[in-house]
């Protein structure tokens, strides 16, 4: 069933459902978009060894010290997606890993040199984009935290559908 399917006219009930599942295909979209948007800049500038993936996890353990747990419990990844990719980066040397002192069975991770570099390519790609954005009029400050905002609180509603309906 696709979005024309529930299209009802303006003001009449299925109105607000059919905003919702534009917003959900949007979110779903732009999320792909991302991954090809960074995709094409490691293309553009001869990164060719890991994906757009992995360039993410990359950017989102930053300067941090983690778990596999500590990245899933954050939202950021499924389980044996974050499991695999931590390997692979391990592998290919992008990240440090050591077994934890208390737990032993966990391992923590941490960026590498050339684990950070990839870490700041995609830290100025997000900068150049933003800058850009806002130079270009499609946004001011006060829209994207209007953006930002919305998709907090869509997401606390998602949460506490998981955590309290049974």
């Amino acid at each position: 069933m696709s979005i024309q399917d529930h299209i009802a006219p303006p003001g009449q009930p299925g109105d607000f459902m059919v905003g919702y599942l534009e917003a959900l295909s949007l979110v779903e979209r732009l999320h792909r978009l991302l991954l090809d948007v960074i995709k094409d800049e490691f293309e553009r500038v001869g990164v060719l060894e890991i994906n757009a993936v992995q360039a993410l996890l990359l950017f989102n353990i930053g300067d941090n010290e983690v778990t596999a747990g500590e990245l899933k419990s954050r939202g950021y990844y499924q389980g044996s997606n974050v499991s695999y990719n931590l390997k692979k980066l391990v592998e290919m040397g992008y990240m440090h890993h050591e077994r934890c002192a208390i737990d032993r069975r966990s391992v923590r991770v941490r960026l590498t040199v050339r684990g950070r570099a990839i870490r700041d390519l995609v830290s100025n790609l997000f900068a150049r984009h933003a800058e850009g954005l806002e130079s270009n009029g499609m946004f001011g400050r006060d829209g994207i935290t209007d953006i930002a905002h919305a998709l907090k609180r869509m997401e606390r509603y998602w949460s506490d559908q998981i955590r309290y309906i049974y």
